[in-house]
């Protein structure tokens, strides 16, 4: 994997401590600092720290572009980590379900992505990790999921309730339960199957939810809550501890969050769309109310850039207070001091982006080239070369 040399990077304006301004940054040996070092001139980029994702399924599509074509998963995590590099990613939380519904976001599917994904990331390109999106209403794999998040070091989990509303659909439309099958290329008959026994554990879930965040906090894991439906949902899960509410479906969730500072979480994709593709709460009514504290890509890494971007042209927040819910503040929600942020000592995560277009020309995930593109691309290719060259 290409590594920077020590490099200061000059002429360009540098997000730090919160501003735009014109600086200077040296990156060596992974990490920034303010220590002299050969000069490399990037007039008319910005210097933006590198996007933290908290929750991102695209990696669904990159391992099964469709569902009766599945690919191996390390071919899929090959692909995920290129999309995510070249829309400024850094660090990414893969969001990957524990569900009743089985296939992709079943238990069996869960911990073979855990193995495949402890065997890559010691070379990947970007720092990648697993977070769990679990259904309430599992508790006879507990044990086995207790295990694998200790086995596999996984850090993040988000509880989810689908139950109530695909109920709904079985009742009410039970074409599109079909339709959900046929897509997810599974017997009918098997989603029904695990319909009802995630309705039969209904009376053991409070019970079950209790001893889950028990061991979580033993081993240290970061929770919160997926798609909360009102602000009840949110209080319960709140009094449980799990501090993140991820997706909020109501306002009234939301705003239960935030009056117990709780942070809320809402997708980029629907900040660029101008809405939900779900029909819910539009994320930018939230985020001009003070109610959502960091965005997340997911299922469009593209997105998160470009919602910055967009929350800064309407006005709704400046470009360093924009950026700063796609890196610095989701690094400081799951506890992760050495990075988001351009500062001496920290992780050399950032990415070049050309003024003149916006494009995002380069990512650097601890001083590694993860992506390289454009003028960008001949003006540190050159660095390198004016470096060898001094070094002989």
């Amino acid at each position: 994997m290409a590594t920077l040399p020590p490099l200061r990077l000059t002429g360009a304006t540098l997000l730090r401590d919160g501003a735009l301004q014109r600086d200077a940054v040296t990156v060596a040996n992974g990490v920034f600092s303010d220590a002299p070092a050969p000069e490399c001139d990037f007039s008319g980029y910005l210097l933006l720290p590198g996007i933290v994702d908290l929750h991102g399924d695209a990696f669904e599509r990159h391992i099964a572009p469709r569902p009766s074509a599945p690919f191996p998963i390390e071919s899929g995590l090959r692909a995920t980590q290129r999309d995510a590099a070249a829309h400024g990613v850094t660090t990414a939380w893969l969001a990957q379900g524990w569900s009743w519904e089985g296939g992709m976001r079943s238990p069996d599917f869960a911990e073979a992505l855990m193995f495949e994904l402890d065997t890559f990331r010691p070379g990947a390109l970007i720092d990648m990790r697993l977070q769990i999106r679990l259904e309430t209403h599992m508790p006879e794999t507990r044990d086995r999921l207790i295990a694998a998040l200790l086995r596999h070091q996984i850090d993040y989990v988000v509880f989810n309730n689908h139950l109530p509303e695909t109920l709904t659909m079985a009742a009410r439309a039970p074409h599109k339960l079909a339709a959900w099958a046929e897509r997810e290329g599974r017997p009918l008959e098997a989603l029904h199957q695990g319909l009802e026994r995630a309705r039969a554990a209904e009376a053991l879930v409070p019970r079950n939810l209790l001893r889950l965040v028990e061991a979580f906090d033993r081993q240290g894991i970061t929770y919160g809550s997926h798609d909360d439906p009102d602000g009840d949902t949110r209080e319960r899960f709140r009094i449980l501890g799990a501090h993140i509410a991820e997706f909020p479906a109501a306002y009234s969730a939301a705003a239960v969050a935030k009056a117990t500072g709780d942070a809320v979480i809402m997708g980029a994709p629907n900040v660029v769309r101008g809405g939900s593709q779900a029909g819910r709460i539009p994320a930018l009514s939230l985020i001009s109310k003070g109610q959502c504290d960091a965005l997340v890509s997911d299922y469009h890494y593209r997105s998160l850039a470009e919602a910055a971007w967009t929350l800064a042209d309407l006005g709704v927040r400046s470009l360093p207070r924009a950026w700063a819910m796609i890196s610095t503040v989701p690094a400081r929600l799951l506890r992760l001091e050495d990075r988001g942020e351009i500062a001496a000592g920290k992780r050399a995560d950032f990415v070049l982006v050309n003024e003149a277009d916006r494009s995002i020309e380069a990512t650097i995930s601890a001083g590694r080239i993860a992506h390289l593109s454009g003028e960008a691309a001949l003006r540190l290719l050159d660095a390198r070369r004016a470096f060898g060259m001094a070094a002989e």
